[in-house]
């Protein structure tokens, strides 16, 4: 065992990456702005700086641990140090914080209060830049970033893109896509993981809090919500609730109070999904034809597909995603419904920031009418039960609206990389018992494995299958499948790493602890379940008896040829 000495304190470390690691096991949260560990280091913020025994200051984060170190990390030139930049930082800084939608949840706003920078010295000589809000999905306010690059190193590294890269030099630098191209012009998918990462309100969720707000607050309108899976895991977050807690009852309850008239759970919608996608797997196995078949409950995945690769677009599943098939039942049953003559608005409360443009798109309407009219995010809706005066917290627990309000484990754990799958794989197996069931999370597809690999015995055959979460990831599978160094029946795709349980819209910041109490908490409301494959939720079965009848295509796939 290796041994450093950190504030005159002896500290073991085996194979941490670098320093501040190190420093991080023993307690001691040292500022950055620039670091993630999933990334690679940049080591451009100097936040992370500490003194050796010689009073050498480096960066932590880019220095790699060695035996007998000896480091200080908050002496009086160090304190003196980190003012002085986050000084400099402010002074080029947009500074009207009451008004950013970032107030209160921005890094650079806590640490400038946590080390006492309460006046900057420097004008603010820099020329205000156009806000870019061209995108379905994200802002881009360049006059509040601070060039740290989060942004730039996670659409390159994680996702694959290379959307923003940094641009200009010295004072006039800035981020920004190729040649200055507004979001929408680029090859932008919407999944608002450079939001994720960005410390400031440099990026940030385009909202539709205002116009939700409308809608309940008029008497000629029916508002209908549907919550994601991966919602109930995170909203309690800003509320002082347990991480990874499941808050759906206390969430349900602040709707009502909010006027939202009916209220009902997105599971149903993959409960939907896993029986159509199954259908529909099936029917290729046995044609084998347009195989691998890709899943379609990304849409942020299936832009990816669409501009990089369109010649597999074919291969992705028709299915209409979990919230666009629910959208497309609740306007068809408020069509239907001839004693309410008020109009429907349909709401979802999403983890993910493409589900904005998901909306949009043409094949995902019905009868010419949009089946979605908004989304919110999972950090939307937090500010806007802030809003209303609500604490999360004394909420009761309520149940969700029928006849829509029942769903099954294996809706829940769409929120989750490798979830999608293992719900087809019990809408397969023949027997429904728990020990059948069990079986399937021993297949290789739980865990948050980037790429995922199973063979899946079926009838008489073999069924490869192949999971994958984050872009890069994607891509790298694809040039597999297109060089033939693999092969695969069925392919489940999310563009956030870990799945929508880290999506662009949730609260953050999302570190390890986070991700893995949202993780585990998916999975335990999936074990409390008492019925855990789509096909035995009875109102599934209803459903297609009546209002589904002879629409299932019309319903529940796109609606415009491939």
């Amino acid at each position: 065992m290796k041994y450093m000495t950190i504030n005159n304190r002896k500290v073991a470390f085996d194979d941490e990456k670098n320093v501040l690691s190190v420093i991080r096991k023993a307690g001691i949260n040292l500022p950055t702005f620039c670091y993630h560990s999933e990334l690679s280091t940049y080591g451009a913020c100097r936040m992370c700086v500490v003194e050796d025994d010689r009073g050498k200051i480096f960066a932590s984060c880019s220095e790699v641990p060695r035996d007998g170190m000896v480091i200080y990390t908050n002496t009086p030139k160090l304190q003196h140090h980190r003012k002085m930049i986050l000084e400099l930082m402010l002074s080029a800084h947009c500074r009207e914080c009451t008004t950013c939608k970032k107030n209160g949840d921005c890094t650079l706003q806590n640490l400038a209060k946590q080390l006492g920078v309460s006046y900057i010295r420097f004008e603010n000589n820099k020329p205000q830049i156009p806000i870019d809000e061209s995108s379905d999905c994200i802002v881009i306010d360049k006059n509040k970033c601070i060039l740290c690059g989060d942004c730039v190193r996670t659409c390159e590294e994680i996702q694959g893109l290379g959307i923003l890269e940094f641009a200009y030099r010295g004072s006039k630098m800035q981020v920004m896509p190729a040649f200055d191209r507004k979001m929408a012009e680029t090859a932008c998918v919407g999944c608002g993981q450079c939001r994720v990462v960005c410390p400031t309100g440099a990026i940030t969720i385009k909202h539709n809090i205002h116009p939700v707000w409308e809608a309940l607050a008029d008497k000629n309108t029916r508002v209908v919500v549907q919550i994601a899976p991966a919602v109930r895991v995170a909203v309690g977050d800003k509320f002082g609730i347990p991480k990874g807690e499941n808050s759906l009852g206390k969430l349900v309850a602040a709707l009502r109070r909010m006027g939202f008239d009916e209220i009902y759970d997105t599971d149903f919608g993959a409960d939907l999904t896993i029986m159509e996608e199954s259908k529909e797997f099936l029917e290729r196995v046995k044609s084998g034809e347009k195989l691998p078949l890709f899943t379609s409950c990304c849409p942020a995945w299936v832009k990816f597909c669409e501009q990089k690769y369109p010649e597999l677009r074919e291969n992705i599943s028709t299915c209409r995603s979990p919230q666009q098939m629910f959208g497309a039942v609740l306007k068809e049953e408020a069509r239907n419904n001839k004693e309410d003559s008020r109009k429907t608005i349909v709401v979802s409360i999403m983890p993910c920031t493409a589900k904005k443009a998901e909306i949009l798109r043409p094949e995902h309407k019905t009868e010419g009418e949009q089946d979605v009219d908004f989304v919110l995010t999972t950090t939307e809706i937090i500010r806007m039960i802030k809003e209303a005066g609500i604490d999360l917290t004394q909420m009761p627990w309520e149940a969700m609206d029928m006849p829509f309000g029942l769903s099954s484990g294996a809706g829940v754990i769409f929120g989750v990389t490798g979830g999608v799958t293992e719900a087809v794989l019990r809408r397969l197996v023949a027997d429904s018992g728990m020990e059948a069931l069990n079986e399937i999370k021993f297949t290789g597809i739980r865990g948050t494995k980037g790429i995922k690999e199973s063979i899946i015995p079926y009838g008489d055959r073999q069924l490869k299958i192949a999971v994958v979460s984050g872009l890069k990831n994607a891509d790298e599978l694809i040039q597999k499948i297109k060089s033939g160094e693999a092969q695969y029946d069925f392919v489940e795709v999310m563009a956030c790493r870990r799945g929508c349980m880290a999506g662009g819209g949730q609260p953050v910041p999302i570190g390890p602890r986070t991700k893995a109490a949202r993780f585990e908490g998916l999975y335990r409301i999936d074990d409390a379940a008492q019925i855990k494959r789509s096909n035995d939720n009875p109102i599934v079965g209803e459903l297609y008896e009546g209002l589904l009848k002879g629409k299932e295509h019309k319903l529940l796939h796109n609606n415009t040829d491939l």
